[in-house]
């Protein structure tokens, strides 16, 4: 094996690093809870849905690109509905309505938001001060 660079520090690591499952849940809709990840200018939204919820349709400035990592949903788009089952990935422009409906499977998804959405962040600031919003 040929020699690797040297490890990070453990400081170092703790400055790049995020185990998203440490950082606080925080409840999106009913029935859809997240584990979100920001930096200045890309959120990461680690997102579960339960069975039969429903996302109401609504809209934001940020992109939002979904990637389905298990389960499935009829993604809401403008009025119609898009099936989505896991490795699809929907792509939603900036300000178009959206929402879902999540069917007995549940869903399991990573939704990456360019830029970060100052609501998310708000209710990430609360969780992690042991309030709600």
């Amino acid at each position: 094996m040929e020699k690797k660079e040297p490890y990070a520090s453990k400081e170092e690591y703790q400055q790049r690093v995020i185990h998203y499952p440490d950082v606080p849940e925080i409840e999106l809709n009913p029935g859809s809870m997240s584990h979100i990840v920001s930096t200045d200018k890309v959120m990461l939204s680690f997102l579960q849905q339960e069975p039969n919820a429903y996302f109401p349709p609504h809209r934001h400035e940020a992109e939002q690109v979904m990637i389905v990592l298990d389960g499935a949903q009829d993604e809401i788009v403008e009025g119609k509905l898009y099936p989505l089952k896991k490795g699809d990935v929907i792509i939603l422009p900036s300000n178009v309505e959206h929402g879902g409906y999540i069917p007995e499977a549940g869903c399991v998804a990573l939704d990456i938001f360019i830029p970060p959405r100052t609501d998310l962040l708000e209710k990430l600031k609360a969780a992690l001060r042991g309030t709600k919003t």
